[in-house]
């Protein structure tokens, strides 16, 4: 800047990146003097001087504004030039011209968001999904725009998403019918048996254990790679967390409390004398409930469902991921992939912040900023 300090330039925009070394700045001036070369002289030898090349093209008027504009968020591991070919064609079929490329992570995964105006959510959407699912990465179509920025609402499924275990296959297994019940949560979790019969079909197995099994299967659960992470980054953030399962509150809740999450539902097992009965008590929390557990939460903490985001795997999420703002399958059964605005078949539930715009570097300085 200080080569062309002096002759009444005008900056009009100002882009600097750095690419393993190579820096890269790109300048738009306005106001130019009526001796440009002076100006190109000025250019060029401050550019030989550090050692950079210098490239000047004239134009008229500055970029029209985009109205139209929305976020592309792919994830591979790996992600490959395939990948990104296919999506840059997408886009052109579209209408569509990708205006700025960052990366968010480089490992475990590779995650690049592209900001991308000339076309809408609506149409990029179901196209790339499409594509993504036939060459075998992920990615999000989300409107750009303040709708990326402020608070939001994250609410999980727990069993199967937020931990790796299916919480009623813990206890059953202390009744001797893991097997049995694994089948049966499976098919429901696929949509091909009704929840809520499946739900009393799978507890009755669990009649006559001790309540001193929740102790011993709190003991057991597995959290999926990257949960702990991804809660305590939202939490940072600021952002409200809740928990919603047709699992069980005797496990569910501790958990919660555990994480520091303080939205949390799921269904209540009958207890008689200190054994569990077989029964569930009060309303089977089934995909109606989710849907409306998330609405309820929201509007607990003041939030519209724009600005929440929802994420399961099961069929039985199918109406929390419609309802939320931006739904999200997570290593999910086929039919809950199709149906939800994006589908993650990764495994790390932390890849949700790169969904939201945050790059591995913000959430790993936030974790440091935490010890």
């Amino acid at each position: 800047m200080s080569a062309i300090a002096g002759l009444g330039t005008e900056v009009l925009d100002l882009e600097q990146v750095v690419v393993r070394g190579q820096v890269t700045i790109a300048v738009l001036l306005g106001s130019l003097p009526a001796d440009l070369d002076t100006l190109e002289d000025r250019l060029a030898g401050t550019c030989a001087r550090l050692g950079y090349r210098l490239s000047i093209d004239e134009g008229v008027g500055d970029n029209p504004p985009r109205l139209k504009r929305v976020v592309v968020t792919i994830l591979g591991r790996p992600l490959r030039a395939t990948h990104l070919a296919a999506v840059s064609s997408v886009i052109t079929e579209h209408g569509g011209n990708i205006d700025r490329i960052r990366r968010l992570s480089r490992t475990p995964l590779t995650t690049l968001e592209l900001v991308v105006s000339g076309t809408d959510v609506a149409h990029l959407r179901p196209a790339l999904a499409a594509t993504a699912a036939e060459t075998g990465f992920d990615v999000s179509v989300s409107p750009a725009g303040l709708a990326r920025q402020g608070r939001r609402l994250v609410v999980m499924d727990v069993d199967s998403t937020l931990i790796r275990d299916e919480v009623i296959e813990l206890l059953a297994a202390h009744a001797g019918k893991q097997d049995e019940v694994a089948a049966v949560t499976a098919a429901a979790m696929r949509g091909e048996l009704d929840f809520t019969a499946s739900l009393h079909q799978r507890v009755a197995t669990l009649a006559g254990l001790p309540v001193s099994v929740f102790d011993e299967v709190r003991d057991d659960i597995r959290l999926t790679p990257g949960a702990r992470t991804l809660v305590a980054t939202l939490r940072d953030l600021g952002f409200a967390i809740g928990l919603v399962s047709g699992g069980f509150i005797e496990v569910v809740g501790p958990l919660a409390a555990s994480l520091g999450i303080e939205h949390v539902r799921a269904n209540a097992l009958e207890v008689v004398e200190g054994h569990l009965t077989g029964r569930v008590e009060g309303q089977v929390v089934d995909r109606a409930v989710k849907a409306e557990t998330l609405k309820d939460f929201a509007a607990a903490e003041g939030l519209p469902l724009s600005r929440t985001v929802a994420v399961g795997d099961g069929a039985n999420d199918l109406d929390m991921l419609a309802a939320a703002g931006l739904g999200i399958a997570f290593n999910a059964k086929p039919a809950v992939r199709a149906s939800a605005d994006t589908a993650l078949n990764l495994p790390y539930l932390d890849a949700v912040l790169y969904l939201l715009g945050f790059s591995r570097e913000e959430v790993e300085d936030a974790a440091a900023q935490r010890l």
